[in-house]
């Protein structure tokens, strides 16, 4: 994907007006929990700033009535990890329309950074509305989108700002797009999708999509129990859709005509509660006991998982293959992580992840630093594995085919 950059080489003394996405986990004590999000970010403003360039930070923080006061969502707590990872010291403006903003902004000297307040207590935000943006815009000289994780969303930071400011895709945005579209648009093949979590609802028009761009899609978690459902396995009492049996069976279509190899557990993990160390037996897929639920792929189908995998030169993973927070229920998705994250480390497959329990589940296996690329947006992710253009994306080709 084309889309606008920043020359490095002339940033200095301008003001970059950069959307950021720093919503990252707190502890009680108003600290960062995890500072991955904030880190990536601040890898890409290092270069920026040693060229002169004078940095103005817009994000959201939490989910924040519109007018509220800042209180628990005042972006202000990450200034101590930012400072830290950019290696300087962040200024903080309490507001982020108005006179003192802009003054602000004006008096930043090159290689300086200033943080403004949390974008979403404020209703245009999310209204996208372009009066707010216009003020917003004054900020800065230069517009910057370098959150991929927002990119689906048409607010008036990743929208309407890049209609009033020459504006560039940031080193985030760029490295997030490539990775993605080496795996989906122009994947190595044999290509292999391992899609899991919890409904088939939700992930319709990915799978559709999936099914026209890899070869094989290994399916598990809750989804898999309503294709095995669909070809009439019972049930007991494990999560399923039983109204998406029609769905299930246009995704086999569209898979076949498209020659793509659907793979569905041939056995599972089946428990008797809900719960961590839940008695359980390895059954066969369709001969799930009344009184139990299925919790995980078993032995036979991982093996096969495995196979896939080792097949394949690029992998693409959304979602888990069973009750990954639940010991032993996790074994599955740990052990295909590995074999994924074992075949990136010898070269043999690229390999990119992306989704909130995705991420937390490779983590939980510790191979995330092993994947090809991880990533952390999550409704951006997925909007992108369903083939959709998103808002903020579409803003960057626009500014740069007006330029």
């Amino acid at each position: 994907m084309d889309l606008p950059q920043i020359d490095t080489s002339s940033v200095k003394g301008r003001r970059i007006l950069v959307r950021a996405d720093l919503n990252v986990p707190m502890n009680e004590d108003g600290t960062v929990s995890d500072d991955t999000r904030i880190r990536r970010f601040a890898d890409g403003m290092k270069p920026l700033l040693a060229a002169g360039a004078r940095l103005v930070i817009l994000t959201h923080f939490g989910r924040p009535e519109p007018g509220a006061e800042a209180g628990p969502h005042s972006v202000e707590p990450l200034i101590p990890a930012l400072a830290q990872a950019l290696g300087r010291p962040v200024r903080f403006c309490p507001h982020l329309i108005g006179e003192e903003p802009v003054a602000r902004s004006r008096g930043l000297t090159d290689g300086t950074v200033m943080l403004c307040e949390n974008l979403r207590l404020h209703a245009g935000e999310t209204a996208n509305d372009l009066a707010f943006a216009a003020q917003v815009a004054k900020l800065g000289d230069i517009y910057m989108n370098d959150a991929f994780s927002c990119a689906h969303r048409a607010h008036a930071s990743t929208e309407a700002l890049a209609h009033l400011l020459p504006a560039v895709a940031g080193p985030l945005m760029i490295e997030e797009i490539a990775a993605l579209s080496a795996a989906l648009e122009c994947p190595k093949r044999p290509a292999v999708a391992v899609v899991g979590g919890a409904k088939v609802s939700s992930k319709i028009a990915v799978l559709k999509n999936l099914v026209q761009k890899v070869d094989h899609i290994i399916i598990g978690g809750g989804m898999a129990n309503t294709f095995l459902f669909a070809d009439g396995a019972p049930m007991g009492r494990s999560l399923h859709e039983a109204d998406q049996i029609d769905t299930v069976r246009e995704i086999h279509a569209l898979a076949k005509k498209a020659g793509c190899t659907l793979h569905l557990p041939e056995d599972v993990v089946a428990a008797y509660d809900f719960a961590a160390g839940a008695a359980h037996d390895i059954t066969p897929a369709d001969a799930c006991p009344e009184n139990a639920m299925i919790l995980d792929a078993g032995p036979r189908a991982l093996k096969r998982f495995q196979s896939v995998l080792t097949s394949c030169k690029t992998i693409l993973w959304n979602g888990p293959l069973g009750a990954f927070e639940l010991s032993p229920f996790d074994l599955a998705t740990r052990h295909l992580a590995q074999t994924a994250a074992d075949l990136t480390r010898q070269g043999l497959a690229v390999s990119v992840a992306g989704g909130g329990d995705t991420v937390a589940a490779l983590n939980m296996a510790g191979v995330s630093g092993d994947f090809t690329y991880v990533s952390s947006a999550g409704g951006a992710f997925l909007e992108w594995l369903e083939g959709k253009t998103l808002p903020g994306i579409a803003a960057l080709q626009g500014a740069a085919e007006a330029a």
